[in-house]
């Protein structure tokens, strides 16, 4: 049925062409017979044929062109060069007058044929600019939480009326396609992206190009139909774009979930930590009463203490909770005030004696140090949990360091133990709240929390912690302060300097 239809619009065609031909042969020589009777001379009507075989290059082409050439050199042949209503084939103007009408239709053949192809172009340009834009529109109405590649090959397919589009999504191993083609066909996409190469088949009317986002590569699209290279490149680039909105839409929704659920978490624990602190404060009334009125046998003494000093250690750690919580929901007030390391570390020493007393410890504070401006409290808090970690963490007996290196813009404290080496993927890590490395969980009982809570505090004083640690130098624990003083109404040096 196709070819039926083909040989008749082609027949059409023809039967056209030949009246065109015929059309500008009749107006050829009436021009021809009409400047004959007024007597026009060989120059004018030779002009005036060459104009009229412009004309019909233009309109019906090379062809139609060297035709009406051969009608024009007879008719001036016929009715201005001699001997006048005679041909004359031999005769040399005859011969020199066909010469310049073909060349003239070849040439202006030629140039009307380009300035078609360019305002073909130019138009198959622009239309390919409105699918395009249509197209990007059409992606971000995209379901980012259902598969992108049949959803990209189908708006593909349907935008540009290709014959095939298949899209190979790397990061979830998925190939799709739409259209006519089978999937041995489609697995040009999966192809292109193994051997990372571009694919420009115009035998086969195929192009393949491989997705990348910067220089990762995600993925390859083939497109099967009449495409450009300039279209495939920006139809790839399209696609790698909308895998990457997808990927951060994602991280973001898996961030923005991991919030919620640390923020239901936090809260959870904070009533927990407040409803818990009134029965552990009667346990240790009830435990130091005990021990207090002196008439226990040995065994009951020993459970009595037993009793008070792991009601303590969870009264201890309800207040951390509780501190940590402030801490997070920015609740705490800072009390600024100058704080003398040296005397702050010495108070700590002495609050942790007894867990230290196994662990000398090596003090270096420069002298005639100055004071660093912080909330007191918050600061020992910190301090005390590293030197705690150390203690804890440690090799038995062992020296810990405690060292305070003061600059132009900060002081920086460190606590520097030997024990066991936190990996590098673990050195950002300890410092969320309940985790625990590997390594220190079989040294140590702990919760996880301490870490958390000095990072908070740091951040409250605009500072910084961090750790380094090495198999043969030790884990050393930093605390970063600035020397910049800070409100109470966490007021920025800086909005000074705008306001003046």
């Amino acid at each position: 049925m196709t070819d039926v239809r083909f040989r008749h619009a082609a027949k059409q065609l023809d039967i056209r062409a030949i009246a065109e031909v015929l059309g500008w042969s009749c107006l050829v020589a009436a021009i021809a017979y009409t400047g004959y009777r007024l007597h026009a001379t060989l120059y004018t009507a030779s002009l005036v044929f060459l104009l009229a075989i412009v004309f019909a290059t233009i309109a019906s082409g090379a062809w139609a062109g060297s035709l009406l050439s051969l009608v024009a050199a007879g008719c001036l042949d016929y009715f201005y060069i001699p001997p006048i209503l005679h041909f004359d084939i031999a005769d040399a103007d005859g011969w020199m007058a066909l010469a310049t009408f073909e060349v003239c239709a070849l040439v202006i053949s030629r140039l009307s044929s380009r300035e078609r192809e360019r305002t073909l172009e130019v138009e198959t340009h622009r239309k390919q600019m409105e699918q395009l834009y249509d197209l990007s529109r059409a992606t971000a109405s995209l379901d980012m939480h259902q598969p992108l590649g049949p959803q990209l090959a189908y708006l593909i397919l349907r935008s540009f009326d290709f014959e095939d589009v298949s899209v190979f999504d790397a990061i979830n191993g998925r190939l799709d396609h739409a259209g006519t083609w089978s999937g041995e066909e489609s697995e040009a996409a999966r192809t292109a992206y193994l051997l990372d190469k571009n694919n420009d088949n115009r035998d086969a009317r195929t192009v393949t190009r491989v997705l990348r986002i910067g220089s990762s590569l995600v993925g390859a699209l083939t497109l099967h139909g009449e495409v450009s290279g300039i279209l495939a490149d920006a139809l790839a680039s399209l696609v790698a774009m909308t895998f990457e909105r997808a990927r951060s839409l994602e991280k973001e929704t898996r961030a923005e979930s991991a919030h919620q659920s640390e923020k239901l978490r936090g809260a959870v624990l904070d009533a927990l930590a407040h409803a818990f602190k009134t029965p552990l404060t009667v346990i240790r009334v009830a435990s130091a009463g005990l021990l207090e009125a002196g008439d226990l046998p040995p065994d009951r003494v020993e459970l009595a203490s037993l009793i008070d000093g792991e009601s303590m250690r969870l009264s201890q750690l309800c207040d951390r909770l509780l501190q940590t919580a402030k801490l997070e929901a920015e609740k705490v007030r800072l009390k600024w005030e100058d704080i003398d390391i040296s005397k702050l570390v010495d108070e700590v020493k002495q609050e942790l004696s007894v867990s230290l007393k196994n662990h000398p410890l090596n003090i270096s504070v420069p002298q005639g140090l100055a004071s660093v401006s912080g909330d007191k409290e918050l600061l020992a808090t910190v301090l005390g949990q590293y030197l705690d970690n150390a203690a804890k963490y440690s090799n038995p007996d062992t020296t810990i360091d405690i060292s305070v290196k003061d600059s132009a813009t900060e002081l920086v404290v460190a606590v520097h133990s030997l024990g066991p080496v936190i990996s590098l993927n673990d050195r950002e890590r300890v410092f969320e709240r309940f985790y625990r490395c590997p390594e220190a969980m079989t040294r140590a009982l702990g919760t996880g929390v301490g870490l958390s809570i000095v990072k908070k505090a740091a951040e409250a004083h605009h500072g910084h912690v961090w750790v380094i640690s090495a198999e043969n130098e030790g884990t050393t624990f930093f605390l970063s302060l600035p020397k910049i003083r800070y409100g109470e109404e966490r007021h920025e040096p800086w909005n000074d300097f705008d306001r003046r």
